[in-house]
């Protein structure tokens, strides 16, 4: 029998004062969710999805940078040694970058912007894909991997080198300060094997962080934007292999700072999950870190999982994150 997994991305969250105190989910209204799960765990949280599923999915951390890892998950060419840089959007001031989250009105410019000015490096074989309001991955002939300051919290501002550098300027300069700041740089190499116990996984989601996890470890991945069309997919896939069903929105929101927003996604979840998955009887939700909807910043804290089944874990047992899915599936 085929498990489904649902990664609630970014659930934990600071105590809100709006709340009374309380958290997103201690708030949301899940009656789904209440009504079948049966037991709870806990695991180690991680500071980014990339690093927290790929241990969850093989029990090591991952030998790629999310540059390389989103790159796959958006089907690019990383052939030849090409090197692959996450481009996110961000505002230089004052020597800070401070990364923009609100871009629902201001992406489409940006993306013109970037695209005029990435003719500069036709001689590098520039590939760019963007997705959700103006993040891309850009590949290319490079011999630069720069380590530079990764979101979500603002960071001093490092200058990026060579002719990639030049474009990050000159948006800059273009757009009142908003501009693409590359991170997570890298190129590829081998992966570890993901656990036997767990092989033939469809991953289906928004993001190309989970996507390109799937993607590298040899799995199968669907890209699928609107959420709602994301559940009857899940549902088909279950049939003949287990299903990753990720929820990048509840980690979106929370760095929008707006935990009501977050309160709602949840709970549309939890109806949609009714609605696919009342006959499903293996199910398992996790959470891979917090993401606070005071601050927007990533929150590496103890995550919890849950499962509608039984299984050797006890209730509110401490597991090492790289044994959460041999034990769920029975190999304690």
């Amino acid at each position: 029998m085929n498990t489904l997994f649902v990664l609630l991305d970014g659930a934990e969250d600071h105590n809100i004062p709006e709340f009374k105190g309380r958290r997103p989910l201690d708030v949301a209204q899940m009656p789904f969710f209440d009504s079948v799960v049966r037991k709870k765990g806990y695991t180690t949280g991680k500071e980014y999805t990339h690093l927290f599923l790929n241990e969850f999915l093989t029990g090591h951390p991952p030998e790629l940078t999310r540059a390389v890892i989103e790159a796959l998950g958006l089907d690019m060419d990383l052939s030849n040694n090409r090197t692959a840089y996450r481009l996110s959007p961000a505002y230089i001031r004052n020597d800070t970058v401070e990364w923009a989250y609100n871009m629902e009105k201001l992406h489409e410019s940006l993306t013109a912007c970037v695209l005029e000015h990435l003719k500069k490096l036709e001689d590098r074989d520039p590939k760019i894909k963007f997705f959700l309001n103006g993040r891309a991955i850009l590949t290319m002939n490079c011999d630069d991997i720069p380590d530079l300051p990764s979101p979500p919290m603002p960071a001093p501002y490092k200058e990026v080198p060579g002719a990639l550098g030049e474009l990050v300027r000159n948006v800059a300069k273009e757009k009142n300060g908003l501009t693409v700041y590359p991170w997570g740089c890298g190129r590829f190499s081998a992966q570890k094997k993901i656990y036997p116990c767990v092989k033939d996984l469809m991953t289906i989601s928004d993001s190309p962080t989970a996507l390109g996890i799937s993607a590298s470890l040899g799995q199968g991945y669907k890209l699928i934007k609107d959420i709602d069309g994301r559940f009857p997919e899940a549902l088909k896939d279950l049939e003949h292999s287990n299903v990753l069903l990720h929820m990048d929105e509840v980690d979106e929101y929370s760095h929008q700072k707006d935990p009501a927003k977050k309160v709602r996604i949840l709970e549309h979840i939890d109806r949609m999950m009714e609605k696919y998955f009342t006959d499903t009887e293996r199910i398992v939700y996790f959470v891979d870190h917090g993401t606070s909807s005071i601050t927007g910043e990533h929150l590496p804290v103890k995550v919890p999982f849950w499962t509608t089944f039984d299984t050797p874990i006890k209730n509110n047992e401490n597991v090492p994150l790289k044994h959460v899915i041999p034990w769920l599936m029975g190999h304690r």
